[in-house]
């Protein structure tokens, strides 16, 4: 991951200044049609097609020839900029930095967005660039030369090639008619000036349509059988007869085929064993309550999947169900600017699979970034359950939940 370049104050103010610069883009306020134009320049500040290899900077309160618009910098202002990185509209999600800096004597937001490592990046299912003060959409050639700045990168492991997967081993028709829609705006899909295998490159399926090796978040999408590939690429279910890992096991099964359909098939066996009642007695609208809120368990168990580590291991993530809890366990410990000690604390967020939590944006199976424990334990709450539990160690994280109270 790229680490976060910070610029000075003169760099900043010179950047203000240069009104024809492709680092640069200036908002006098945070309304109207300035957040999507914003996030437009972030998106392509991303991209970095001009290859800077240097940050772009979204000055929040600045007119267009640079001089400070005097927009009021509130605490609500900051946070509606930090949620770019993980509200879902950019994916995979951008490496910024959000300060409120004192510039030409005036705060001003300060938005330092880093060049991805792994572009083309999109905003709301479009791939924008910039090249000097322009901003548009790519075309298919700016995709190409996206795509192979990629391949010279430092690339996670979910980017990487997987050379001895056959590109046919990737289902076509999942990939046309289940992902492409999510993926991209319906004007990009009706054009005709892009190959299969150059779709496929720009959602990080395959390498690049000239080395159209599957990577291994192809091929966890898209395989028809991805552990034939990747061992670890399943979750394995088992429900016990009691309370201790010794007692019987009464039900067991290895949830596993590409992400939506493994996703599926873990809610259909979370479905059968969570119990609802009916109460039809105590209220003129019949209520219903399950031991555990569905919600919270599938934000619990999609966190597993997507930040589980897939590189130097066999080992699944787990589900094990209990009499009275609930463990979810996944092989990786915390990883980049998440720490043990920080673990579940709202806004701190890192990615070891950035491009397989693209997908799974994409795919409907989560709705934002970084607030996936926070929403399972309101719903637990919700519920009358305890709180989850964390059990975070350098090589595994273990999530517990427990029944309600009798």
């Amino acid at each position: 991951m790229n680490t976060t370049m910070r610029y000075s104050d003169a760099e900043l103010e010179e950047l203000l200044n240069n009104t024809e610069s492709d680092l640069a883009e200036r908002k006098e306020a945070w309304q109207g049609d300035a957040p999507d134009k914003g996030l437009q320049a972030v998106c392509a500040f991303a991209n970095d097609l001009p290859d800077h290899r240097r940050p772009g900077v979204l000055f929040v309160g600045a007119r267009d020839d640079g001089s400070p618009s005097n927009l009021s910098m509130t605490d609500e202002l900051l946070r509606t900029l930090a949620d770019v990185k993980t509200d879902g509209q950019i994916l995979p999600p951008p490496t910024l930095l959000v300060e409120k800096r004192c510039l030409k004597g005036t705060v001003i937001a300060v938005v330092t967005v880093q060049p991805a490592d792994a572009p083309p990046v999109r905003y709301r299912g479009r791939i924008w660039i910039r090249l000097g003060p322009r901003r548009g959409i790519a075309t298919a050639q700016d995709e190409r030369i996206l795509t192979e700045k990629r391949r010279y990168r430092d690339l996670p492991f979910d980017a990487r090639e997987w050379p001895h997967c056959p590109l046919t081993d990737l289902s076509r028709t999942l990939f046309e008619e289940e992902y492409l829609p999510g993926a991209f705006a319906p004007e990009i899909l009706a054009a005709n000036d892009r190959t299969y295998e150059q779709r496929l490159a720009a959602c990080k399926m395959i390498v690049a349509p000239d080395v159209p090796f599957p990577t291994v978040t192809g091929i966890l999408t898209l395989a028809r059988n991805p552990r034939a590939w990747l061992g670890p690429a399943y979750v394995q279910f088992l429900r016990f007869a009691g309370t201790q890992w010794s007692d019987p096991i009464v039900d067991e099964a290895l949830c596993e085929g590409s992400l939506s359909a493994l996703i599926r098939r873990l809610d259909d066996k979370l479905d059968s064993h969570n119990r609802t009642a009916v109460d039809i007695t105590s209220g003129p609208v019949e209520k219903r309550t399950s031991l555990y809120p569905r919600a919270a368990l599938q934000q619990l168990v999609r966190n597993a999947v997507m930040h589980r580590t897939y590189e130097g291991t066999n080992a699944p993530a787990r589900v094990s169900w209990f009499e009275d809890r609930i463990e979810v366990a996944n092989p990786g410990g915390p990883f980049g600017g998440v720490t043990a000690e920080n673990f579940g604390q709202p806004g701190v967020t890192d990615y070891r699979n950035p491009n397989l939590s693209d997908a799974m944006r994409v795919l409907g199976l989560v709705q934002r970034f970084g607030i996936g424990i926070q929403t399972a334990q309101a719903e637990l709450q919700h519920n009358g359950n305890p709180p989850a539990q964390f059990i975070v160690t350098p090589t595994h994280v273990t999530a517990i939940v427990r029944r309600p109270p009798v």
